[in-house]
C-alpha cells in the first residue's frame, strides 16, 4: 500500500514539473473565430470580407468602408492566435 502512494506522489509532482506544450491552433479554428471577431467589430462590422487561412497565415480579400476599417482588420488578424503572416488585400470602396 505504501508503494502505492508513493508512486501516486511521483505522477503527481512529475506533471508539475514537466511544462506545458502549447497546443496549435489549426487553421479551420483562425478562420472561423477570426471571421467571428471581424463581424463582431464596430469599425469592421457590416462589410465583405474573405478570410483564407494556410498553416497560419491569414489572406484577407474583399472590400471595406474606409481606410480605417482596412486597417483594423489587419491589426485584429495580425493579433489572432495562432496567426504567423497577414496578406491583406482589402481594397476600399469609392465613395
Amino acid at each position: 500500500m505504501r508503494w502505492y502512494f508513493a508512486l501516486l506522489l511521483s505522477f503527481s509532482l512529475f506533471g508539475l514539473v514537466l511544462p506545458a506544450v502549447p497546443a496549435e491552433v489549426s487553421d479551420d479554428e483562425i478562420h472561423d473565430t477570426l471571421r467571428i471577431k471581424l463581424a463582431g467589430d464596430r469599425d469592421v462590422r457590416g462589410t465583405q470580407i474573405e478570410v483564407a487561412v494556410e498553416d497560419g497565415v491569414v489572406t484577407l480579400r474583399g472590400e471595406v468602408f474606409n481606410n480605417k476599417a482596412k486597417k483594423r482588420a489587419g491589426k485584429m488578424a495580425k493579433k489572432h492566435k495562432g496567426v504567423k503572416k497577414v496578406i491583406n488585400e482589402l481594397t476600399v470602396a469609392p465613395k
